[in-house]
């Protein structure tokens, strides 16, 4: 079942354009190797649930077959959030455009006119979402953390290549426990993160985001809404098979995601449907 799942990703895919296989073949022919041994932390402890196998991937997100083919399932993954989008680069602005445009909202409603100058991106996988964030705020230090070394080499090698006013800063750690500074950002953002965790791992994230926030700072997840008509209707053929590659799919939509960052201490919690398959949620380090 995983291997059909793989098949049905890869051709969906390749049928919107994404030139997936050409994608995967420039980063694993690359000096992505040398980036590794400069990035790993070869003391981390993984948790027990990151060992488990992700997206037909036995090793899971610890491979370089996972690494070199993230960017095109991103890239798949707003595409058919917007199906009617001229092209892909159309699908990513308005997926992206949307959930930048309520991490924005959110902050200056409710941060006390605090500016963003540090942004923390966790499990932020090969960087997509991390650069985009800082390109969004682009006068902010934005750090990227992930517990998969291989992406984060394909992240760090890709950011090498352009030149920004300030460059973005990657960390192999693990998100619920950062080993960086308590209040020292003002966003922590998760991008299609929870999904991949198991409730008390989610949990954990939301606690170590707490803690690395200033006070005033913005949390922002965003994921699959469980509210999103489009994932209800899904048949049942394909939600079969996308939860074959999602161990923890259940328990990421058994969970109240916002009553448990209420419940950590978070106010100002908002939720919204920033595109028909996704919800970005919102919320506040009090005073």
């Amino acid at each position: 079942m995983k291997l059909a799942s793989r098949e049905v990703i890869v051709r969906t895919a390749e049928k919107s354009n994404i030139p997936w296989r050409e994608m995967t073949k420039k980063v694993l022919e690359s000096d992505v190797y040398q980036v590794f041994e400069r990035i790993r932390d070869p003391n981390l402890v993984y948790p027990d649930y990151y060992l488990s196998p992700f997206h037909a991937y036995d090793e899971g997100n610890l491979s370089w077959l996972a690494a070199a083919e993230a960017e095109p399932a991103t890239m798949s993954i707003a595409k058919r959030a917007i199906p009617e989008a001229t092209s892909i680069e159309e699908a990513s602005q308005i997926v992206r455009g949307n959930w930048l445009n309520a991490i924005e909202e959110h902050h200056l409603k409710y941060s006390g006119n605090c500016e963003i100058n540090d942004i923390l991106d966790i499990g932020c996988s090969v960087g997509v979402s991390t650069r985009y964030l800082a390109e969004k705020f682009p006068s902010a230090q934005a750090v990227g953390l992930d517990l998969s070394p291989y992406f984060l080499a394909v992240a760090a090698q890709k950011e090498e290549k352009l030149s920004r006013q300030n460059p973005i800063r990657w960390v192999h750690a693990n998100g619920e426990a950062t080993g960086l500074p308590s209040d020292s950002f003002d966003l922590v953002s998760f991008a299609y993160v929870c999904h991949e965790c198991p409730a008390r791992a989610i949990t954990g994230l939301v606690k170590e985001a707490f803690r690395v926030l200033r006070p005033g700072g913005t949390i922002a997840l965003t994921d699959n809404s469980p509210k999103s008509k489009v994932l209800q209707e899904l048949s049942p053929v394909l939600f079969t098979l996308m939860k074959s590659t999602e161990p923890f799919l259940d328990e990421y939509y058994m969970l109240d995601l916002e009553e448990t960052i209420g419940q950590v201490g978070f106010v100002n919690v908002c939720s919204i449907l920033t595109d028909p398959r996704h919800r970005t949620v919102t919320a506040t380090v009090p005073y």
